[in-house]
This record gives structure tokens, C-alpha cells and sequence, in this order.
């Protein structure tokens, strides 16, 4: 039976994969419209200039409604355009590093400026030597030193805390992915009380759009600045939101215990870090008041329409990369599991990066390494009324620089997969 359902998750897979193809034209197609780009340099116009009229909204999602298309049209003109003009800031961390690597592969993005300020003037490659004979790129360098004439868009890879500052002071005609937390949380009482220390740009706060792309498209393609929400709430609102936002699931009672590789504490030198400290043991950390768990929060008590508080413990587990968040949750009166599946499985069915999986298909982290994928999976609890919900996604890509890059594809008129479509790092 595992080699059957093995076999109808890639046959699911491909004809998804098939239909993105269509959709979105060659993959590594140098051509686009000018019309469809509008975060370019000429002959798309600039990033303040005018946009192309909105798309119409997504139908709201309901259980049983049928699914929204999910990725852009592809361009009707082959006529070529010039590259959209990108800055990395804070280059020198895994983030960064991760925005770089998946951008070698990007056809419209190319990187104009680089920074990072404790490796200003070395070339990229002598800090992440992995990437020796990726294209070539500008040599680190301190913000203050960028050229913002030109560059047309920034992903922001610098801590908490320093962000806010460096976004408020960007040249407007530059669009902004920021990928810390300084603008993930829209009250700034809570930022200060999670994050120690008072928000210095709360009037930005009003332009931000919060970046989990598949439940917030429409607000990503017209904003000039996306908050890029963290790997664990990613993990766990993708598949919590919808089912909270029908019903399906009641707002309390939700238990999150979740796990990520190394790499998501960062690149910093620290003891617990070490190989000797990390290898063959793992351990749970921020227990009770780690930093993303007002973030879950907020989105889930958005999509109740009521306050929702859950009990989160992440564990820190000896692998790189990947992430899993599993939830129990409480079902509804007369809700089955099966009504949460087809639930999920009518929310996410035209989108190219979440995938609900066949059922009794156990996700696991290797099978989205190194991509922008989102496994998930519902089983029943053997506790009367209750459901267990597995989510799965590389923390540096999904939960980070893959989002981020199809964020701002969105927001510069691009199909969303462009440059996103790898496949699993496996094994």
C-alpha cells in the first residue's frame, strides 16, 4: 500500500507541476511582457510608477467552494525586458545567502548590490564558497555605500531590531521584502513586549502587507512593502487557517509542537550550536514565549474571527534544514477528518506549492529540502474529537528566501513560481 500511495503523490504531483508549466510558460524563459512587469527598470515601468489594474480577489474560501486560481497568467508578449535591479541586505547570513542561491536561477531578478557589513569589500564567494560558480555578483558591501538608483527591489535579511530603521529609510521607489519580525506584528505594544525594545518606525506599519503568500496574494501584489512572515508560523498557518476560518476546528485547545534543523537559529557563533552540542540530541527551546508565537496568533485569530491562544514548544533537532509543526487540534460539532481533508484539499488545489498529501502519506522533511513546498497531511487522534495536522517545509526556503522570492514576484507582476520550481534535495 505505501508503494501504491507512493505512487499517487507523484502522479498528483506532476500533473500540478504540468499545469504550472502551461501556465507560466519555459522555465527558464528570458522573455516576458513589458506590461506584466512592474518592478523593472525600463522598459517595465518603476516600482512608484503606475501598475497594471488589480486582478480580481480570490473567491473567499469556504469548505466546500471551489478552489481560486493560484498562479499568475502567463505573459502574452515575447517581447524581452530588461532585468528588475535587486539589493540583498544582510548577504552574509543564511538567509541571505539562501535569497542569492535561488536567485542564480531566477531569469528577471539580477543582483546589483550586496551587503554585509562585517564582510564589506570580499567577493561573495570567499564567504559562501558553495557558490564559487553561481553568476557573478557585486562584492559585499555596507548599506550605506549602496547605490539605490540602482536598484529597484530589496529583500531585507537583517536582524530584528535593526530593520525598521533601514525599510523607513529606503527610497520609496524601491519595493521591500523584509525578512526579520519588525513588521510581522501590527501592534506595536506587542512587538515591544516580544522583541524588547519600542518600534521605531510604527508609521511604516500601515504599508506593510503580512507575506504568507497563498492566504494574502491580492495584499502582496499591491504593496510596496511585505512583512515576511517566520518559518514556524508559516508551518502552522498554511494548514491551521483555512480550517479555522471555516469552522472546522475550534479556536482553543490547539497544541503545537514543533521542530527545526540548525540552520533557523542562525549563523552566529553560539555554544549549543556546536557540533558536539547539537549532534545526537535534541532539546526544546523558548518554551512558553518564543518569539513567532504571537505571530501564530495573530493569524489564527484572524481567520476565527475570534482570540486564539495556542501552546507552541519548539524543539531544535541535529539536521540542517527542514521543519515540521504538528498540530492537535479539537474538531467542530459533527466535523469529521475527512471533512478536514477535503477542506484543505479544496483550498489548496490550484496552488503550486502546498500540497495536500494522499491520505496515509506520512510527510517528512527530506521530501521538501531545499524547496518552496509545503506538505500536509491530516490523521485522526485516537482521542474522541480531536485531529493531529503534520505540516512540512524547508525552514530556510518556504519559511524564508523562497517566500520572499515569490513574494516579490507577485509584487512585480511575475508569475510567483518564477524560479522556485526545484525539486527535493533527496537524499
Amino acid at each position: 500500500w505505501q508503494t501504491l500511495a507512493n505512487v499517487a503523490l507523484t502522479i498528483a504531483t506532476y500533473k500540478k507541476l504540468s499545469s504550472i508549466v502551461r501556465a507560466s510558460g519555459p522555465l527558464r524563459s528570458k522573455t516576458m511582457s513589458a506590461q506584466t512587469l512592474t518592478c523593472g527598470v525600463r522598459p517595465a515601468p518603476p516600482c512608484n510608477g503606475r501598475r497594471q489594474a488589480p486582478r480580481a480577489s480570490p473567491r473567499a474560501f469556504r469548505c466546500h467552494a471551489a478552489a481560486a486560481p493560484a498562479v499568475s497568467p502567463a505573459p502574452s508578449s515575447s517581447k524581452a525586458t530588461e532585468q528588475v535591479r535587486v539589493a540583498v541586505l544582510g548577504a552574509s547570513g543564511y538567509t541571505g545567502e539562501e535569497v542569492v542561491r535561488l536567485l542564480s536561477q531566477h531569469p528577471h531578478f539580477t543582483i546589483t548590490a550586496m551587503t554585509g557589513n562585517r564582510e564589506a569589500g570580499k567577493e561573495f564567494s570567499e564567504v559562501f564558497p558553495h557558490l564559487r560558480t553561481a553568476p557573478a555578483v557585486p562584492r559585499l558591501t555596507k548599506i550605506e555605500d549602496v547605490a539605490w538608483e540602482g536598484v529597484d527591489a530589496a529583500f531585507c535579511c537583517l536582524p530584528h531590531g535593526t530593520t525598521q530603521e533601514v525599510v523607513a529609510g529606503l527610497p520609496r521607489h524601491v519595493k521591500v521584502v523584509d525578512l526579520s519580525a519588525d513588521f510581522r506584528l501590527r501592534d506595536p505594544a506587542l512587538y515591544a513586549e516580544w522583541y524588547g525594545g519600542e518600534h521605531r518606525a510604527v508609521a511604516l506599519q500601515g504599508e506593510v502587507a503580512y507575506g504568507l503568500t497563498e492566504l494574502h496574494r491580492e495584499a502582496v501584489r499591491s504593496a510596496r512593502v511585505v512583512a515576511n512572515p517566520g518559518c514556524y508560523p508559516t508551518s502552522v498557518q498554511l494548514p491551521l487557517v483555512p480550517l479555522l476560518a471555516a469552522g472546522l476546528i475550534l479556536p482553543r485547545d490547539i497544541i503545537i509542537d514543533a521542530k527545526s534543523g540548525v540552520s533557523g537559529a542562525g549563523r552566529s557563533a553560539k555554544v549549543n550550536l556546536l557540533y558536539t552540542e547539537a549532534t545526537e540530541g535534541m532539546n526544546a527551546y523558548g518554551v512558553g514565549k518564543h518569539r513567532h508565537m504571537p505571530e501564530i496568533e495573530q493569524g489564527l485569530t484572524d481567520a476565527a474571527g475570534e482570540q486564539v491562544t495556542v501552546s507552541f514548544t519548539p524543539h531544535l533537532i541535529p539536521m540542517t534544514r527542514g521543519m515540521e509543526s504538528d498540530c492537535y487540534v479539537r474538531l467542530a460539532d459533527g466535523v469529521s477528518v475527512e471533512d478536514l481533508r477535503a477542506a484543505l484539499e479544496t483550498k489548496y488545489a490550484n496552488e503550486p506549492f502546498v500540497h495536500v498529501l494522499p491520505a496515509g502519506i506520512v510527510p517528512q522533511t527530506h521530501h521538501v529540502r531545499g524547496t518552496n513546498y509545503n506538505h500536509i497531511q491530516v490523521f485522526k487522534d485516537r482521542q474522541s474529537g480531536r485531529a493531529i495536522v503534520i505540516s512540512v517545509i524547508d525552514n530556510l526556503v518556504k519559511g524564508a528566501s523562497g517566500q520572499a522570492i515569490q513574494n516579490l514576484n507577485i509584487m512585480c507582476g511575475m508569475p510567483e513560481t518564477t524560479g522556485l520550481l526545484q525539486q527535493a534535495l533527496f537524499p
